[in-house]
């Protein structure tokens, strides 16, 4: 993993220096490097792509929604349309940098974590030959970058995750408080408008803002795109020691805790623990794959066990 200095924010020079990291990631390919013409690249594996290839009689497991039924009418049987998958296809990066990200117990606060993955994601898909695209949303701003095929674009986009991270010089926002149009709901209702069909998104965020609505709008998405869920978490968060005196920033200043008070860890177990059913509900209920990593891992060896045959985001 690159060098990182701060623990609380990743600059721009960290995030582009990322690259190293990325290339690492990509494994030898078995067959020599064609060199990449523009336009559309397709593989021989069918999928729901953007081009159509035949139609064929339905067989079981395929999906239902591509059944062709002007054809099953003429032909008195049902019939299918296939796609040919493309290999250069959109992959849009959702981040969350709100204020319950500014916070670590261990390794690098989960704002970082979260600009590092997010980082490493796009330079892979850049040299994937995938167009790359981002959604970045801190709780006070949204930006929004449509997919394209440039490094130009890489850049423009680890600029906005380098400038939307919380600094120790602000004043502390109330977590609850994400100004309406910059909330994580907001950003996958952006990403609605932004994805074409077919398209590979990740949402990088602790998930600690997650409403009724956001099953909604993620099972929306994973409709027609690959949608992947990618969950920072911090040990603190998920178990308190058995003893001490422990302070947490809060908007008026840090809040002091026992962690040794019997009823304090009760309520902090229960609060856990709908937190947690009530992901999980969410998750099930959009149908999206999930991946979980601490303020404590390295990005890199993370990411490494969510790619494909060649560092290739699948």
């Amino acid at each position: 993993m690159a060098t990182i200095d701060a623990v609380t924010h990743i600059s721009l020079p960290d995030l582009i220096r990322l690259q190293a990291d990325a290339r690492a990631l990509k494994l030898p390919s078995a067959k020599p490097a064609r060199a990449r013409q523009a336009g559309m690249q397709r593989s021989p594996q069918r999928g729901r792509g953007m081009a159509f290839a035949e139609v064929r009689q339905y067989q079981p497991g395929d999906d239902i929604r591509s059944i062709d039924w002007r054809v099953t009418a003429r032909r008195q049987a049902p019939h299918t349309k296939l796609y040919e998958e493309e290999r250069e296809r959109p992959i849009i990066l959702i981040c969350d940098l709100g204020p319950t990200l500014f916070f670590a117990s261990t390794g690098a606060y989960k704002q970082v974590r979260a600009a590092q993955v997010t980082g490493l994601l796009a330079w892979l898909a850049l040299w994937s030959g995938d167009q790359v695209g981002g959604i970045v949303f801190n709780g006070k701003t949204l930006s929004v970058q449509r997919p394209a095929r440039r490094k130009k674009s890489v850049l423009r986009l680890l600029d906005t995750l380098a400038e939307q991270q919380h600094s120790p010089n602000e004043e502390p926002d109330e977590p609850t408080s994400a100004r309406p149009g910059n909330s994580l709901n907001d950003a996958l209702m952006e990403a609605r408008r932004v994805a074409h069909t077919g398209s590979r998104i990740f949402v990088i965020s602790d998930f600690l803002s997650v409403s009724p609505d956001t099953a909604t709008h993620l099972g929306v998405l994973a409709r027609h795109n690959a949608v992947n869920a990618l969950r920072i978490v911090d040990p603190l968060e998920q178990q308190l020691p058995d003893h001490g005196r422990f302070a947490v920033a809060g908007p008026q200043g840090p809040v002091w805790f026992d962690a040794g008070n019997h009823r304090f860890q009760e309520a902090w177990h229960q609060k856990v623990a709908e937190h947690e059913a009530t992901l999980q509900d969410c998750f099930r209920k959009s149908q999206v794959a999930t991946a979980l990593f601490s303020t404590g891992d390295d990005p890199a060896s993370i990411l490494k066990t969510l790619l494909g045959p060649g560092g290739r985001i699948g």
